[in-house]
């Protein structure tokens, strides 16, 4: 009879999976976005083109802050929409006008990287926002000198995860693109090569 060892090296290898697919705007950023750049704004290495860095995604929790129930219901709409786990944002000072205390958990913030980020990304310029009442685009004054995109969403029910009668209370967000683009120009051509509709 084969001793450990033996029946160790003739077992049969282990199952590697298969590497993941690239995301739909990772593909369109590396085939003719990076180009189109490069050709644009004259860089001299790959290096130099701006690239989305990650996405932060902020809801406030204001009128529901001393309901354990809402909040969870809108912690599981964020992970929903975001495919990751939102983080609580505590108070950092107490403010008695508001009735707000010290550590009170106040807002959600999920930080998007990566596949995630980009798969956020396509969702909200190809499905999200045409599905906004009367929309004509999104503004192209809302960056903030160094590169980044913030962007305003009045209701969740915009993205297609969301079903509307399960809906508690119709909640806004704000969403920020942090690109590593070093003027306002060159990240919004960057957006726009990746499908974000500005208004023309």
């Amino acid at each position: 009879m084969a001793d450990k060892k033996t029946a160790k090296k003739t077992a049969a290898p282990e199952k590697t999976e298969a590497p993941m697919e690239k995301s739909r705007v990772r593909t369109l950023y590396e085939t003719e976005v990076v180009p189109a750049l490069i050709k644009k704004f004259g860089y001299t290495s790959v290096m130099q083109v701006p690239k989305l860095e990650k996405i932060v995604i902020n809801t406030g929790l204001g009128d529901i802050k001393d309901n354990q129930k809402s909040m969870q219901t809108v912690e599981k709409e964020l992970a929903q929409i975001t495919g990751q786990k939102p983080i609580y944002r505590k108070a950092t000072k107490s403010v008695a006008n508001f009735k707000l205390r010290e550590g009170m958990n106040i807002g959600l913030k999920v930080t998007l990287r990566g596949r995630r980020m980009y798969d956020f990304y396509d969702k909200l310029v190809s499905i999200a926002l045409p599905r906004v009442r009367d929309f004509r685009g999104v503004s192209d004054k809302a960056f903030d000198g160094r590169g980044n995109y913030a962007l305003g969403l009045k209701e969740q029910l915009i993205f297609p995860e969301i079903t509307y009668d399960q809906v508690e209370k119709i909640r806004g967000m704000d969403v920020c693109i942090v690109t590593t683009a070093k003027t306002d120009e060159e990240a919004k051509e960057l957006l726009s090569l990746l499908g974000m509709p500005f208004k023309k």
